[in-house]
């Protein structure tokens, strides 16, 4: 797929940022358990708190594949904070879309300038790949939605300034509202402690008699199934992204590995069975790019086939990703397996790339669902 000199001057800035801004303080990011918020307000500068937000508001109007670009940049210097990112840019993306033109103009304009940061909740204790088994509940009362129920697992709890939520209506509908910080009701449990994605806090967010206003509310009741579902196919393109950034990036410190390693009196790229493994690691990375920009294209183009896409592109590329970054930690040896070398907390970061925005399982189950559409 050709690219156009935008969006490859997108993907520079993007990754050129991420070398001189993210890399050379994501160890410390992830050994002390850091949100490096400064960061994020110089990302915001560059436009990229609002990728696919309106203009109008604050946002840059970019695509979905100008968003792929971006994310494969930012990730090849901290994939935490770029998935973080993306999380914020989700969050954002609905408010914009299918919010009110008061709700629009009330939180936008700030989340597009990092002075507000947003999460996302819609995984519960009991409802994760099961979006239709939530058990949070808005009763409206008045002028307020009084919301009781947990959601877990959530990037950014206690700390976001807003909280984006799935909710239950009535027993058949779910919808989103808009949940400040400073609630009535609101709370949050403690940090969870996590293998990967640790430049981001991940909490429980709680809501016991959490008093809402109604104008709040995202859309119209029932419409959260899909706003979820639509958010969700972009939110897989941007993880899909971050996997295939952090892949490139190994793959590149594994090739000039070999070119300086020796081992029995020559360098390691002279073997054949590391030659033959980087040459998988390379056709992978292609693979990637190509399916995750094709899904891209999809999804900005709204074609029937877009959810399956997005589907396809995150299960592979997650995938592929996770097993780039275990080659490339495998080449390096005892080296890779050492926190002085970044490959382990990207092995770490990625792990969590194939549960996430649906687990590559349900990712499988969407696919065979569109597939055998075509039979009935």
């Amino acid at each position: 797929m050709k690219l156009s000199e935008e969006q490859i001057a997108f993907y520079d800035v993007a990754k050129n940022f991420a070398i001189e801004k993210m890399a050379p303080h994501a160890e410390k990011w992830d050994e002390e358990k850091i949100l490096p918020v400064e960061t994020l307000h110089e990302l915001a500068q560059l436009g990229f708190a609002g990728i696919y937000v309106s203009p109008d508001l604050g946002g840059s109007g970019l695509s979905r594949l100008d968003s792929t670009l971006i994310f494969e940049g930012l990730s090849q210097g901290c994939t935490s904070t770029a998935a973080f990112l993306s999380i914020h840019n989700m969050a954002t993306w609905m408010i914009d879309n299918f919010g009110s033109q008061e709700l629009k103009e009330r939180f936008v304009p700030d989340l597009c300038l990092m002075k507000k940061i947003s999460s996302y909740c819609l995984t519960e204790p009991g409802a994760g790949s099961d979006a239709g088994g939530l058990r949070t509940k808005a009763k409206k009362s008045g002028d307020y939605y009084i919301l009781n129920g947990t959601k877990s697992f959530i990037s950014g709890g206690g700390f976001s300034d807003i909280y984006v939520t799935m909710v239950k209506t009535d027993e058949n509908s779910i919808s989103t509202l808009v949940i400040e910080k400073d609630s009535e009701g609101l709370s949050f449990g403690g940090q969870e402690k996590k293998m990967g994605w640790n430049s981001q806090p991940t909490s429980q967010v709680i809501f016991e008699d959490c008093k809402v206003p109604v104008e709040n509310l995202i859309g119209q009741e029932g419409d959260g199934f899909k706003i979820a579902m639509m958010g969700l196919d972009g939110g897989r393109l941007n993880i899909a992204a971050c996997s295939l950034g952090t892949a490139q990036s190994a793959y590149e410190k594994a090739v000039q590995y070999v070119g300086e390693r020796e081992q029995f009196g020559k360098k390691l790229q002279e073997f054949q069975a590391l030659q033959f493994k980087l040459a998988d690691m390379c056709t992978e990375l292609e693979a990637s790019r190509l399916i995750l920009r094709e899904a891209a294209t999809k999804v900005d183009d709204n074609t029937s086939d877009k959810t399956k896409a997005a589907a396809m592109a995150k299960r592979f590329v997650t995938d592929a990703g996770f097993n780039i970054v275990n080659e490339a930690l495998q080449i390096h040896g005892g080296y890779g397996y050492l926190k002085d070398y970044p490959l382990e907390r990207n092995l770490r970061d990625l792990r969590v790339h194939q549960i996430l925005e649906g687990t590559n399982e349900i990712m499988r189950v969407i696919i065979a669902r569109e597939i055998l559409k075509e039979n009935k």
